[in-house]
Order: C-alpha cells, then sequence, then structure tokens
C-alpha cells in the first residue's frame, strides 16, 4: 500500500506527505488566515482533477488541441447527518472545439477516471489507533 502522512501543524491545519509534495489543508476560520483549502474540497478537486487527467491523455491521443484544458467542477454537501458530499457537476472546457463524432468517447474515457471508479465501488476503509510505549516517571 502507498503511505500517505498527515500532520498536525496548528489549530485546524494539517500537512499531507505525499510523494516528497506537500499540501496544507485547513478550514476556515475567523480567528486565522486560512492555511489551504478544506479536505473536503481537496478531496472533490482530486474528482475534477482526475477527470482532467483522462480528458488531457484522450485529446492528446486523438490529436486535438489540449494545452489550456480547464475542468470545471461545482459541488453541494448534503444537509443532515452523516455529513458528505451529494453532487459534484464538471464541466470540459477545451481550447478548441470537440468534434462531434469524438464527444462521447470523451465523456467514456473521463468516466474511467480512478477516483470516480473509486467512489463508484468505495474502498475498505480500516482506521486503528498506535499503541504508543510507556515513558517512565510522572510529574
Amino acid at each position: 500500500m502507498a503511505l500517505i502522512r498527515v500532520t498536525h501543524l496548528s489549530d485546524d491545519a494539517f500537512q499531507i506527505d505525499v510523494r516528497g509534495h506537500h499540501l496544507i489543508v485547513d478550514q476556515p476560520s475567523r480567528n486565522q488566515d486560512e492555511a489551504g483549502p478544506t479536505p473536503v474540497e481537496l478531496f472533490v478537486a482530486s474528482l475534477v482533477a482526475c477527470a482532467g487527467f483522462y480528458a488531457e491523455r484522450f485529446m492528446r491521443r486523438h490529436g486535438l488541441a489540449y494545452e489550456g484544458l480547464q475542468i470545471h467542477g461545482e459541488w453541494a454537501m448534503r444537509a443532515g447527518q452523516p455529513a458528505r458530499v451529494s453532487r459534484v457537476a464538471m464541466r470540459v472546457m477545451p481550447p478548441a472545439p470537440i468534434p462531434a463524432e469524438l464527444r462521447e468517447q470523451l465523456l467514456a474515457a473521463i468516466d474511467m477516471c480512478t477516483v470516480t471508479n473509486s467512489l463508484r465501488e468505495p474502498p475498505a476503509i480500516a482506521v486503528d489507533i498506535a499503541t504508543l510505549p510507556v515513558t517512565g516517571g510522572v510529574a
């Protein structure tokens, strides 16, 4: 399994370490500057970015313009409990028109996104708490 380490920084901010990359996630607060997106925003961003990756690969493979490709994503939270993202809508913004005969194939390619597939067939999630060694002396 691949490892991602998340470390508390301060208040509601955490640093994420992934293969030598460092990202910050945070929660909005009136008392502090925000250090980064929320974990939920990062979750939705990963879905939208994955769609962009698959779109770019399709466009490149078919000789279509792809530089400057954008994917716009909008999302909504479900009211009530448990808290969850209830809807994500994405719009592909190609840098040049997509021929009509390739539009459905492009959508099918985007639909192959690993993040999308992981939501359709969710992974097993296991959580445990590490046992810390007992240190000597109580102050």
